[in-house]
């Protein structure tokens, strides 16, 4: 069975390639709608969300965001790079169960940690604005959980 279809009828991170780092300052998002960047304001040229400086250094939030991604629903740690505070998932949908993968990073910034957080559709052309919700629904669940700390 080839690798996008084995991916279709697997769980979690099944039937996709090992987990590599993403490099957000070499990142070039794709020319289909299906993906969603937000990124500290001026870090990244395509980002379509800023996000505001964390109320915590990276130190603090990298547990709590960590925590955030794993407890999702039909959510599943794909891969993890302590060194750059860097953690990816997959979600699958309801529905089909088609992987989106989402990754995020955790960077200094002078007034609190910044956040870059990318989620793309792995097939598909358009998502139907599924991952900009996603996107927006992790910012404001990651803000909740760090005020509740």
């Amino acid at each position: 069975m080839s690798a996008p279809i084995a991916s279709l009828f697997s769980s979690g991170a099944g039937g996709l390639p090992p987990a590599e780092p993403l490099d957000f300052a070499t990142l070039r998002l794709p020319a289909s709608p299906n993906a969603c960047l937000a990124a500290p304001a001026g870090a990244h040229p395509q980002a379509q969300v800023v996000t505001p400086p964390l109320p915590v250094d990276a130190g603090t939030a990298w547990p709590v965001l960590r925590a955030l991604g794993d407890g999702m629903d039909r959510v599943a740690r794909y891969g993890e790079f302590p060194a750059r505070r860097q953690a990816q998932w997959v979600a699958r949908s309801a529905l089909m169960n088609y992987p989106d993968i989402i990754v995020a990073e955790l960077v200094p910034g002078a007034q609190g940690a910044g956040l870059f957080l990318y989620s793309r559709s792995l097939f598909g052309w358009s998502d139907m604005g599924v991952n900009r919700k996603r996107v927006e629904a992790w910012l404001a669940a990651l803000d909740a959980a760090l005020r509740r700390r």
